[in-house]
């Protein structure tokens, strides 16, 4: 997989996280644990990113 493919990827599953959340947080009765999870998972594929593209930088 190319780093561009693979950055789409992530960048797809970050915004399915995010819609997740979102919907989570519109139910009152979502677990706070849940939302936690969510938003944790969330941060580690925008942390993914970053280091994908930075690394993607570092190659050009």
């Amino acid at each position: 997989m190319t780093i561009q493919a693979h950055l789409v990827e992530l960048e797809r599953k970050h915004k399915t996280l995010e819609n997740e959340l979102h919907e989570a947080l519109v139910h009152l009765s979502t677990d706070d644990l849940q939302i936690v999870e969510l938003k944790r998972r969330k941060l580690m594929v925008k942390d993914q990113i970053e280091r994908l593209k930075q690394s993607g930088d570092t190659l050009h």
